[in-house]
């Protein structure tokens, strides 16, 4: 082989396992930064990972926010109408948070099944409800329907 081309050779071999790498590394990097949304049933059901970050929501449900009087920690309930979540915030809530509200927890669940979040977010005007929450309300909603025609 003229040593040209295997010099040529050599550097598409180098550009091709270089871009891999990246990709690779890159992908990697996406995966652990994923934060993906659960339901309160889903949860409950065990079907949330412990120990990694994840989104949670629904309705807050009402006379649940018990607040500590000497900082800024929040306790709450969210529902998805078919199952509640306790979490457990210690930070400044949104200014549109409020009982019977849609809002979303992100944070990690313990070993008591209670979301430690690290970030609550709110609606942000009294129309809009977060697509995710607004899916698992409907879901939960019909299959309470079901479950009534089943009986």
């Amino acid at each position: 082989m003229h040593p040209i081309r295997k010099q040529r050779l050599q550097m598409v071999i180098l550009l091709v396992v270089a871009a891999s790498a990246i990709v690779g590394l890159m992908m990697y990097m996406i995966g652990q930064n994923a934060n993906y949304f659960y339901t309160p049933w889903q949860i409950t059901n065990g079907e949330a990972p412990q120990s990694v970050n994840i989104r949670a929501g629904g309705m807050v449900v009402d006379n649940s926010v018990v607040r500590s009087p000497d900082s800024l920690d929040v306790r709450f309930k969210v529902t998805d109408g078919r199952a509640v979540l306790e979490v457990h915030y210690g930070g400044i809530l949104p200014d549109l948070f409020a009982e019977g509200e849609a809002a979303i927890a992100s944070g990690q669940l313990d070993q008591n099944l209670v979301l430690q979040a690290t970030e609550v977010l709110a609606k942000h005007d009294e129309n809009y409800t977060p697509p995710e929450v607004a899916e698992a309300m409907n879901q939960a909603h019909q299959q309470k329907q079901r479950e009534e025609l089943a009986q």
